[in-house]
C-alpha cells in the first residue's frame, strides 16, 4: 500500500498482455534477414515492408498490406461513382499534335532528298531523326508529353499552334476550376465577393513575388483581411500557400478525370463568374506560381471513374480531396527507406484510410528506429544505420540461443559444462551475473551495485541486475579459426544462413563462456580473407566462382601461428577445392577441380598438419568428389569430418567444439 492506494499481485501466467515491444525483440526480428543479406538498412526496410508479430501476438502491419488497403479503398470508389473519363479528348488532340508534327518532318527530308543536296540531305536527315526519336521518347502520361512538348522545338507551324492552343485551354479551365472552388465555398457570391476573391489573389501573388525578391509578406495582415477564404486556418504563409496548392491540384485532378460533357457543364457555371479578366488573370498567374513552387503537389494526376453512382460538384470536390491523400500516403509508403520516415505520415488522416489497426501500426513502426538507437543498438552514421558493438554481441547470442534450444539438455548444454567443475580456478575478477553462470556470488560487489542504483539507504533491495560472480579461470586454452565458405554455390544451396548463424554462435560461446581462447574468422571464395567479429554481421557472400580452401588454410595458419594452446580450423564448406594462389599471387579458377589445385591445397593442409593444427570440416550438401577430398584431408591431418545438412549444422560445430573442451580440461584433470 502507497499513499492509500492499493495493488494487488498475481503470477504472470503467459495470458496477459502489457509487456511493450523491446529493442532487443526487433532486433531479433530482423536476424535472419539481416545474417543472410548483410544489410543493416535492408532488414529494416523489408521488416516494415512486411510487417512482424509481437511477443503479445498482435500483428504490426507491413507496408505492403497498407498500400494493398489504399489500392482496394481507391478501386473501390472508383468503381462506385461517375465523374468522367481520362483526358481522352486531350489525349487525343495531343495525337494530332504529334502526328501533324511527324508529317511535317517526313515531308522535310523528302524535300531535302528531291534538292539532290547531299550536305542538305545528310543534315536535314540527322535533324530529322533526332527529332523522331524524341516523338518517339515521349512519356506515357499526358503530363509528361505536355512538359516535354514545351521544351520540344516544332517544325510545324500548324503543329505548334494547335499546342498552343491546348495549353491555353487546358489553363483557361484549370483557372475556372479553380475559382468553382473558391466560390463554392462561399454561399450567394455576389459582386463585391467577386472583387474580394480577385484582390484576395492578387495579394497572394504579390506575397509570393516578395518571398522571392527576400523580403518578409504581411501573412498576418493577409489573414486578417481574406481569413474567411481559408476554413483550414493556416498559421503561416508556407502553410497558406500549400492549402492553396493543394486545392488547385484538386483541382487540377477533377479536370483531369471529367467527360468532356460534364466539364463543359461546369464550365457554362464558370463563365458566368468570369466576367472580369483580370479576375482570371490573376487566378491564372496565382496558378502558375503555386505550381512552380509545388511542383510535386499532384497537378497531374487523374481518376478513372467507372461508378453508377453521381457525384456533385460539391462532393466531387471532397472525393478529389480524399483520393489526393490516399495518393500522398501511398508516395510517402513507398518511398519510406526506413521505419523512421514513417514519422512524417500524419496518422489521424491514415486512420480515417486505413483503420485503427493500421494507425497504431505506422505510429509504432515509426518508432522503431529511434528504440533501437535509444537501445545502443544502433547508430546512425551518415543517413545510414549501423550496428553497434553491443548489437554485434547481441546477434551472436541470439543465434547461440537459437542453437541450444534445439539441444537436450542431457546430451550438452552451458549448465553441464559448468557443473563438472574441472578445469577451472578462481580468478579473483568478477563480471557481471549471466543466466547459466556457476553462482559464485561476490557479495561486496553486488550490495554496491545495488547502492549505486538506488543511491543509498536501507533496506538494500537486490535486484537480479546488481548480481556479480566471481570469474573462474580457464587453464585449458583452445585457438580455433573458423574457416567459412562464401562462395556462390552457398546461398544458391541455401546453406549461407545457416551457416553464419554457426559463425556468429561459436563467437559468442567462445567469447563469453571461454574468454581466454583465440577465435578467428575467414571467408573464402575465390581467395581468403580475415574477417573480424565487427564485420560478421554484415558479411555477405561473394558474388564469385571459386572454394579456395588453400588461401583459407594459408591465412588460417598464419594467424594461428602467433596463439598458443591447442589449435584447430573448423572449416564449413559446400563445395570441393576449386581455386588456389598462384605463385604470381593471382587466383587460379576452374571447374571440375584440376590436379594443381588439389595439390596446392594439400600441401596447405599438409604444413597446418607439421604445425599442429588440427582440421575440422563441417559439409554441406557433400557430393562424391568432396567426399573423396575431405577423406584425404582427414587421413593426412587427423581431424575429423562431418556430413551435415542446414538444419543439423549448428548442433555439430557446437557439440563437437564443447566436447573437444571437455576432453582437454579432463585430461588436464587427470594430468595433474
Amino acid at each position: 500500500m502507497t499513499g492509500g492506494s492499493q495493488f494487488r499481485y498475481s503470477r504472470w501466467d503467459g495470458t496477459q498482455t502489457g509487456f511493450e515491444l523491446n529493442a532487443f525483440d526487433v532486433l531479433e526480428e530482423i536476424t535472419d534477414d539481416l545474417l543472410y543479406h548483410g544489410d543493416l538498412n535492408a532488414a529494416l526496410r523489408r521488416m516494415m515492408q512486411s510487417g512482424f508479430t509481437d511477443q503479445n501476438g498482435e500483428r504490426l502491419q507491413g507496408v505492403r498490406e497498407m498500400l494493398e488497403k489504399l489500392r482496394r479503398r481507391r478501386k473501390d470508389q472508383l468503381d462506385r461513382y461517375d465523374l468522367g473519363g481520362v483526358y481522352d479528348d486531350i489525349a487525343q488532340e495531343l495525337r494530332d499534335v504529334v502526328d501533324t508534327e511527324r508529317e511535317a518532318l517526313d515531308q522535310l527530308a523528302q524535300e531535302a532528298r528531291d534538292s539532290g543536296d547531299a550536305r542538305r540531305q545528310e543534315i536535314t536527315e540527322q535533324s530529322v531523326m533526332e527529332k523522331q526519336m524524341g516523338l518517339d521518347m515521349l512519356p506515357p502520361d499526358l503530363a509528361g508529353q505536355v512538359r516535354e512538348l514545351q521544351e520540344y522545338d516544332f517544325t510545324s507551324a500548324e503543329a505548334q499552334q494547335r499546342f498552343e492552343e491546348l495549353l491555353d485551354q487546358l489553363r483557361q479551365q484549370l483557372m475556372q476550376q479553380y475559382v468553382d472552388q473558391m466560390a463554392g465555398a462561399m454561399q450567394n457570391l455576389t459582386p463585391e465577393d467577386m472583387a474580394r476573391m480577385k484582390d484576395m489573389m492578387a495579394e497572394l501573388n504579390q506575397m509570393l513575388e516578395q518571398r522571392e525578391r527576400g523580403e518578409e509578406p504581411d501573412f498576418e495582415g493577409f489573414m486578417d483581411r481574406f481569413g474567411d477564404f481559408f476554413p483550414e486556418n493556416p498559421q503561416t504563409l508556407d502553410e497558406l500557400l500549400e492549402v492553396m496548392a493543394e486545392r488547385m491540384a484538386n483541382m487540377q485532378a477533377m479536370l483531369n478525370s471529367m467527360t468532356p460533357e460534364q466539364r463543359a457543364q461546369l464550365q457554362g457555371l464558370s463563365e458566368q463568374l468570369l466576367e472580369d479578366m483580370d479576375l482570371a488573370f490573376q487566378a491564372n498567374q496565382l496558378a502558375a506560381n503555386l505550381q512552380s513552387a509545388f511542383p510535386n503537389m499532384g497537378w497531374n494526376r487523374s481518376f478513372d471513374f467507372r461508378g453508377q453512382d453521381p457525384l456533385g460538384f460539391a462532393e466531387a470536390a471532397e472525393m478529389m480531396q480524399e483520393l489526393g491523400d490516399i495518393d500522398q500516403l501511398e508516395n510517402l509508403l513507398r518511398g519510406a527507406t526506413n521505419p523512421g520516415a514513417l514519422a512524417e505520415v500524419d496518422i489521424d488522416r491514415a486512420r480515417e484510410l486505413l483503420g485503427d489497426d493500421a494507425a497504431k501500426s505506422l505510429d509504432r513502426m515509426a518508432e522503431l528506429a529511434k528504440m533501437l538507437e535509444d537501445a545502443g543498438l544502433i547508430e546512425n552514421k551518415e543517413g545510414r544505420f549501423e550496428l553497434t558493438p553491443r548489437a554485434i554481441r547481441r546477434l551472436g547470442q541470439n543465434a547461440l540461443n537459437d542453437l541450444f534450444k534445439k539441444l537436450a539438455q542431457d546430451k550438452m548444454g552451458r549448465h553441464q559444462l559448468e557443473r563438472t567443475g574441472i578445469g577451472h580456478e578462481r580468478e579473483y575478477d568478477t563480471k557481471p551475473y549471466e543466466f547459466g553462470d556457476p553462482f559464485n556470488l561476490h557479495i561486496e560487489r553486488t550490495v554496491r551495485n545495488a547502492v549505486q542504483r538506488t543511491g543509498g539507504g536501507t533496506p538494500v533491495r537486490l535486484l537480479p541486475e546488481d548480481f556479480e560472480v566471481e570469474r573462474t579461470e580457464q587453464l585449458t586454452r583452445s585457438s580455433t579459426v573458423l574457416m567459412l565458405d562464401l562462395s556462390l554455390s552457398m546461398p544458391m544451396r541455401d546453406n549461407f544462413l545457416p551457416a553464419k548463424k554457426v559463425a556468429m554462435a561459436l563467437h559468442s560461446l567462445i567469447t563469453s563462456q571461454f574468454p581466454r581462447d583465440f577465435m578467428g574468422i575467414v571467408g573464402f571464395s575465390e581467395v581468403a580473407r580475415e574477417l573480424t567479429p565487427e564485420q560478421l554481421p554484415e558479411v555477405s557472400w561473394d558474388f564469385v566462382y571459386g572454394t579456395n580452401m588453400q588461401h583459407g588454410f594459408a591465412l588460417s595458419r598464419r594467424m594461428l601461428a602467433r596463439q598458443s594452446g591447442t589449435k584447430q580450423i573448423i572449416m564449413i564448406t559446400d563445395g570441393e577445392p576449386t581455386a588456389h594462389i598462384l605463385p604470381n599471387g593471382e587466383p587460379f579458377f576452374s571447374y571440375p577441380p584440376v590436379k594443381e589445385t588439389v595439390d596446392a591445397t594439400l600441401q596447405e593442409v599438409a604444413r597446418c598438419t607439421r604445425e599442429g593444427i588440427r582440421i575440422n570440416t563441417f559439409m554441406l550438401d557433400a557430393n562424391s568428389y568432396l567426399q573423396h577430398f575431405i577423406e584425404r584431408l582427414t587421413e593426412m591431418n587427423r581431424g575429423r569430418a562431418f556430413f551435415t545438412t542446414p538444419e543439423t549444422l549448428g548442433d555439430y560445430v557446437l557439440v563437437d567444439f564443447i566436447e573437444q573442451k571437455r576432453q582437454m580440461m579432463r585430461g588436464r584433470a587427470r594430468g595433474a
